[in-house]
């Protein structure tokens, strides 16, 4: 019964009655966030086409919601749309399908297998960095996508950026490029096969990616038996296995493996949320960097510290990312004033109770890193640039949820530690020998898609350190 639920407050009507306000603008749901929280505070409601929509900007709601009551919710509207390009991969499969996934992929990402790639990583910054030219205005975004890239090529695939990484990469991009028309596009899963401009557009782009990705899959699966460990992520997912339990949960000693289907998807969304998610991290970091100068020093005299000055300068070893704590601490802030994934979605199958509101059961729930990391509640004076609120004491003052650019719960995600070596070590691999100083009249703007990409071009002049 209706009388049964009590909602947050919000708006009255649905929102497309608002659609003249300038806080509704397709595209761009900060502002409606923005407007929610100024005007009703950390939990707010509105409607869309009948569909109750909360949004959550208070912590302890949001450990209800990925932890304490995650059995009362599945991934929402916008996050299943990103099926049609991700398939059943970590980022939008359910229960219990997912965990079955994330037990067959986790041997990929354990310690020392990531550990591994740390040499790969500072390899490809200093072939970022070689790139730089004194004096000569550059895109900052390109550089670190073809960095991230790089890194992505060597780590999941085994190989250099050739022509497959290349085609992929394209074809990634052009669907990034959609996706606020995928989202937007109602049902859009019963129009997938007609000839309608942008869903042709995503169609061609979908099926030259997998092609390309099946036949590197169908490729390895040939030497993977036969050839050492390769060492790649690509390898490890063909290989690793998951024990089947019986109805009461104990192990049945058979094993299964992911079909090349179920591989493809796994590959997709690693390669999307382990190139395009840090890329952007670093790219707002070089720019945060070249705004804050004392932050800047700092972080120099801790790299010259650790790696050496002049003649004694080395490159960095992965024995050196524990003493790069200040590094480490930038690329946090960073995240915290630009995080890549900028929000997160999920949908109530049951009742819910949120501190003293009832919520039914199809309520869509959308909460946003973004929009956490500039509450002043959490983060006095909030749009400063300050890497010190990442010391360990700072961090253990703050409510579980007040900073999550990975997730939470669960379905937190498995790629993180990489995520943290990529960015703590191109840091310091690009930052030992340059400084970057931005190069544009006005300050950029974010762009929120799957991630939170520039708008435009952000472009920097390199100044090379003695």
């Amino acid at each position: 019964m209706k009388g049964e639920w009590r909602m947050p407050p919000g708006l009255k009507r649905s929102l497309p009655f608002y659609a003249h306000k300038p806080w509704v603008k397709l595209g761009s749901p900060i502002l409606l966030f923005e407007y929610l929280h100024e005007t009703y505070g950390n939990i707010a409601h509105y409607q869309f086409m009948g569909t109750p929509i909360v949004f959550v900007n208070e912590p302890e709601y949001i450990r209800e919601i990925l932890v304490n009551q995650a059995g009362s919710f599945v991934k929402e509207r916008t996050v299943k749309r990103m099926k049609i390009l991700l398939g059943e991969g970590l980022i939008t499969s359910e229960e219990p399908f997912h965990m079955r996934q994330r037990r067959i992929a986790a041997p990929a990402f354990h310690r020392q297998r990531i550990n591994a790639y740390a040499d790969q990583i500072v390899a490809s910054a200093v072939t970022a960095r070689e790139r730089i030219v004194a004096g000569e205005r550059f895109d900052i975004a390109t550089a670190s996508m073809g960095l991230s890239l790089e890194i992505v090529a060597r780590t999941l695939f085994d190989t250099q950026v050739d022509d497959d990484i290349r085609r992929i990469n394209d074809e990634v991009n052009t669907i990034m490029d959609l996706y606020n028309f995928i989202v937007a596009f109602p049902r859009i899963e019963m129009f997938l096969k007609l000839p309608i401009p942008g869903i042709t557009r995503f169609r061609g782009a979908k099926a030259r990616l997998d092609a390309v990705v099946d036949r590197l899959i169908e490729q390895r699966r040939k030497t993977v038996e036969t050839e050492a460990d390769r060492g790649d992520l690509l390898s490890m997912l063909l290989t690793s296995q998951d024990e089947l339990l019986d109805a009461d949960g104990k192990p049945t000693g058979e094993f299964v493996q992911m079909s090349d289907a179920q591989v493809r998807d796994e590959v997709l969304t690693i390669f999307l949320a382990g190139y395009e998610t840090v890329a952007n991290g670093l790219t707002w970091t070089w720019y945060l960097l070249s705004q804050n100068p004392e932050v800047e020093a700092k972080l120099h005299e801790e790299l010259d510290r650790v790696l050496g000055v002049g003649d004694a300068r080395r490159l960095p070893v992965l024995g050196d990312y524990a003493a790069l704590r200040y590094t480490e601490m930038v690329f946090a802030e960073s995240m915290r004033l630009y995080p890549p994934a900028w929000a997160m979605g999920r949908m109530s199958t049951k009742a819910v109770e949120l501190g003293p509101y009832r919520i039914p059961p199809g309520a869509h729930f959308f909460f946003s890193q973004y929009m956490m990391s500039r509450t002043e509640e959490h983060y006095p004076d909030p749009l400063r640039f300050d890497p010190e609120r990442f010391t360990a004491e700072a961090k253990a003052a703050r409510a579980k949820f007040t900073y999550f650019p990975f997730g939470g719960g669960s379905r937190q995600c498995i790629g993180e530690s990489f995520a943290w070596m990529e960015g703590v070590f191109s840091i310091a691999t690009l930052a030992q020998c340059w400084r970057l100083r931005y190069a544009d009249a006005t300050p950029p703007e974010v762009q929120a898609k799957i991630t939170l990409r520039p708008r435009d071009a952000l472009h920097m002049v390199g100044e090379r350190r003695v």
